[in-house]
């Protein structure tokens, strides 16, 4: 991994081809949200199977909480649906045969020149695609368990939600005056949080 990709940084804002070959920005697909990132080798790697299989049920408490969940893989748009909907996946999937991802980050893994997939990492992003958390999964273990990833998105949360505690004097008055843009939606319509919720991407605004 380039050595500017680290906790803090801003993540480059790469625009692919959905599972549906609709060229999708990761900006819009996280919006306001936090996003956990996930680049894989593709269909052919059991590990990524492993995980990806891991996150379906997490991908149920993403939506919950408000939360984007993006894949990216180096496969052809035809691998990339047949991997999407063998493990039953609801999120966006991209997909990335030119390498534009694996080439700008530098994280070929030369060690299989067969595939020339990326070395799969998972990251953990605060909104305007800040990095919070970086990991490397060349071994399986390296890799997430969704409780990691769910402590990772409580601090995320935390940190960015100005109503986290709405149990406070200072909230209540907020909320006495009417200013209710510190609360959840933010001053967004309802709808616009349902449509993420559902991964109507083509509604995305």
């Amino acid at each position: 991994m380039r050595q500017d990709i680290r906790v803090g940084a801003a993540f480059p804002d790469y625009e692919l081809p959905d599972h549906t070959n609709v060229p999708r920005r990761l900006s819009i697909l996280q919006g306001e949200d936090p996003m956990v990132l996930v680049l894989c080798r593709g269909f052919f790697c059991p590990k990524d199977k492993q995980q990806l299989q891991e996150l379906v049920p997490f991908a149920a408490r993403c939506a919950v909480g408000y939360t984007r969940l993006v894949t990216i893989t180096t496969d052809t748009l035809l691998q990339v649906n047949e991997l999407r909907q063998g493990i039953g996946a609801d999120w966006p999937f991209l997909h990335d045969e030119q390498r534009i991802v694996q080439k700008d980050l530098g994280i070929q893994e030369y060690t299989d020149p067969d595939n020339d997939p990326m070395i799969p990492h998972t990251l953990v992003l605060e909104p305007g695609l800040r990095i919070h958390r970086i990991y490397s999964g060349y071994f399986y273990w390296g890799r997430p368990t969704p409780h990691e990833l769910h402590l990772d998105l409580r601090a995320v949360s935390e940190k960015v939600r100005p109503d986290w505690r709405i149990d406070t004097n200072e909230m209540r008055e907020l909320w006495r005056r009417g200013e209710k843009s510190s609360f959840f939606p933010y001053g967004r319509p309802m709808r616009d949080v349902f449509v993420r919720a559902a991964n109507a991407l083509d509604q995305f605004r």
